[in-house]
């Protein structure tokens, strides 16, 4: 159980320094915005302080008032304790320089589709200005869509998800990004509820974990959303209808992108006969496979 310091740490130096200690006898897994116990413990101390990430050398040797010792021990505490992830202890996540509202409805923003959309898909999509619609398929958060409104900027964006609780975060950070009357939400399984909606471009960063990988993985995990994780044995259940419906929702050379995580093998094994082209993200390798119509339409039956 953590104790409480008391009143031997003065400073967020101090802070920082026994968080750090503290996160490493813990061994916590590190995997929601952040990959080693230094970054974490900074960023829950500098959020929960209402500083910016920017700001630590600055306010590093500040003295904390009463209150804000208790406030960070209390989310330190929490965060050791009960595994919660620092994103929802402070209710943010970051996809590069873009901040999002984040809490328990959904899971924490993390996808390679984040850098690649700072180059707005290039090579791939040679042309952004001509990219007039675009889907993000399973948008949890609202935050892919909300990237994808900066890299086509022209484009009408369609944001869509099975759960009515992610639909109403999606909501907290469109409005944050003044873009509730840019971005239109649909509560739909997959493409159920789009009828005859076709798009340039369709983004998927869907559910992909393995039931196996479930039934071991680390209890920060289990904070999430299980609708947003699991996806059936092999964890290809929602890419297999993605798959089988896309093509009907897709324009003439519209594209269709989806984030796999470490399920490539798994891809190509179930479908060896279908030309993937995998997309490498600058700090990743063979994530996200793109397909066009053409191919879906030579390859799977419609939905």
């Amino acid at each position: 159980m953590l104790q409480h310091p008391g009143t031997d740490l003065h400073t967020i130096h101090d802070w920082l320094r026994w968080a750090v200690s503290r996160f490493c006898e813990a061994d916590l897994c590190f995997g929601h915005g952040c990959d080693n116990p230094y970054d974490e413990a900074a960023w829950l101390i500098l959020a929960s302080l209402n500083l910016r990430h920017d700001q630590l050398e600055t306010f590093r040797h500040a003295r904390l008032t009463v209150t804000e010792k208790d406030l960070l021990f209390e989310r330190l505490h929490r965060r050791i304790e009960e595994r919660i992830p620092v994103a929802y202890l402070v209710n943010e996540a970051w996809l590069g320089d873009f901040r999002f509202y984040v809490d328990e409805r959904v899971i924490v923003p993390r996808s390679y589709f984040a850098e690649l959309l700072e180059e707005s898909l290039a090579p791939w999509v040679e042309a952004p200005e001509a990219i007039e619609s675009a889907l993000d398929l399973c948008t949890g958060s609202g935050c892919l869509a909300i990237l994808m409104t900066h890299a086509f900027p022209g484009a009408r964006v369609d944001a869509v998800d099975l759960s009515p609780d992610a639909l109403d975060v999606a909501r907290i950070n469109l409005d944050a990004y003044g873009l509730e009357d840019e971005i239109e939400l649909i509560r739909s399984d997959v493409f159920d509820h789009l009828g005859a909606r076709r798009y340039d471009l369709i983004v998927s960063n869907p559910p992909y974990v393995t039931q196996a990988s479930m039934d071991n993985i680390p209890q920060e995990y289990l904070c999430e959303p299980e609708l947003a994780l699991v996806a059936g044995n092999d964890g290809l259940d929602v890419v297999r209808r993605i798959l089988a419906g896309a093509a009907g929702h897709l324009t003439e050379n519209g594209l269709l992108m989806v984030e796999v995580g470490h399920n490539a093998d798994l891809v190509e094994a179930a479908w060896p006969h279908v030309p993937f082209t995998w997309v490498d993200a600058p700090s990743g390798e063979s994530r996200i496979f793109l397909l066009s119509r053409q191919e879906l339409e030579s390859h799977f039956l419609p939905a």
